[in-house]
C-alpha cells in the first residue's frame, strides 16, 4: 500500500473522528467553504421562501373578508364581491379530478409491483409514467385541449378534470407502487400458503398493508393538482358566474381566477387575487402537513 493511500486513509479516520488537526489545512479549508456555500444557498432559499410566505400572508390576510366565501366574482372595475363560485368551482374540478385519478393509478401501480416487477412491458409503464411526473402542465392541457375542447366546440370543466387528473395518475403510480413494494414476502408468502389467489392476498393483504401510504400518495396527488393554472387555461377556462349542473362551457375556478385577477388594473381583482393566492396556499399546506402526519404516524405503530 502506498504512503498516499496511508495518508489519505489516516486523515479520513481523523475526520469522521473529529480530530481535524491531522488533516491538511488545504483540505480544511475546502471543507469548511463547501460547508458555508451550502449553508449560505440554503439561507438564500429559505429567505425567498420566507418573504413569499409572508408578502402573501400580509396580503391576503388584509384582503379577507366574509364576501370571499359567499359572492360570485365582481365584473371589471367593480366593487365588492367574492370567491364563493371560484371556491366551489376548483372544489368540483379537483374532486372528479382525483375520482378519476385514484382507481387507474392504484391499479397500475398495483400492477407494477405484484404483477410485472422485471417485465419490459412494466419497464416501459415506469419511463412513461416517469416522463409524464415531470411533463409541463401546460403541455398535459394543450393534449386534452386538442381531444377534448377542440372537438367539442367549447371549454368544459370535464375537459378540466380530465387534465388534473392526468397530472394526479403518475404521482399515485408511483406512490402505490412503491408503497406495495415495501410490503414484506412473508405476508404474501403466508397468505398464499393458505391457499388465498393473488387477487385476494392484493385485496386482502397487500393492499390493507400499504393503505397508510396509498391514501398519502393520493393526498400528494390532490395538493399537487390544486394549484394548476396552466391545463385549466385550455380546458376549463373561467367565468365570473356560477357554472352549469353539466360542467359544460367554462367553469370558474381560483388558479385562473387568480391568473387574471393579478395581471388586472384593478385595485379590487387584485385584492380578490391575493385572498385567493392564501385560500389556495393554505389548502395545499394543509394537505402536505397532514400527509406527513399520517406517514409519521404509521411509522411510529
Amino acid at each position: 500500500m502506498s504512503a498516499t493511500a496511508l495518508t489519505t486513509g489516516g486523515e479520513l479516520a481523523a475526520a469522521e473522528a473529529g480530530d481535524w488537526s491531522r488533516v491538511r489545512s488545504g483540505r480544511r479549508v475546502a471543507d469548511r467553504a463547501l460547508k458555508l456555500g451550502c449553508i449560505g444557498v440554503t439561507a438564500i432559499g429559505v429567505f425567498a421562501l420566507g418573504w413569499i410566505l409572508l408578502m402573501l400572508l400580509f396580503q391576503g390576510i388584509a384582503a379577507l373578508r366574509p364576501s370571499i366565501f359567499t359572492e360570485v366574482t365582481p365584473g371589471p372595475g367593480s366593487a365588492g364581491g367574492g370567491l364563493a363560485n371560484a371556491i366551489v368551482g376548483s372544489l368540483v374540478l379537483t374532486f372528479f379530478g382525483i375520482l378519476v385519478a385514484t382507481p387507474i393509478g392504484v391499479l397500475a401501480g398495483t400492477y407494477l409491483a405484484e404483477y410485472a416487477r422485471t417485465s419490459k412491458l412494466a419497464s416501459i409503464v415506469r419511463f412513461i409514467n416517469d416522463i409524464l411526473l415531470s411533463a409541463p402542465s401546460i403541455l398535459i392541457g394543450l393534449f386534452v385541449y386538442t381531444l377534448f375542447v377542440a372537438p367539442f366546440g367549447g371549454y368544459s370543466g370535464w375537459a378540466g378534470s380530465i387534465a388534473l387528473a392526468i397530472i394526479a395518475i403518475p404521482v399515485i403510480v408511483r406512490t402505490t407502487e412503491d408503497m406495495l413494494r415495501l410490503v414484506p414476502n412473508t405476508l404474501r408468502e403466508a397468505a398464499a400458503a393458505l391457499g388465498a389467489p393473488p387477487s385476494v392476498v392484493i385485496r386482502l393483504v397487500t393492499w390493507r398493508a400499504a393503505r397508510v401510504g396509498i391514501v398519502t400518495g393520493v393526498i400528494l396527488a390532490t395538493a399537487r393538482i390544486a394549484g394548476e393554472t396552466a391545463p385549466l387555461l385550455f380546458t376549463a377556462l373561467n367565468n365570473n358566474f356560477w357554472f352549469k349542473p353539466n360542467l359544460t362551457g367554462g367553469v370558474s375556478n381560483l388558479p385562473v381566477t387568480i391568473y387574471q385577477f393579478a395581471l388586472s388594473p384593478y385595485g379590487n381583482w387584485q385584492e380578490l387575487a391575493w385572498a385567493g393566492a392564501l385560500l389556495i396556499t393554505a389548502t395545499i399546506l394543509g394537505l402536505s402537513i397532514a400527509a406527513r402526519l399520517i406517514i409519521k404516524r404509521d411509522a411510529n405503530r
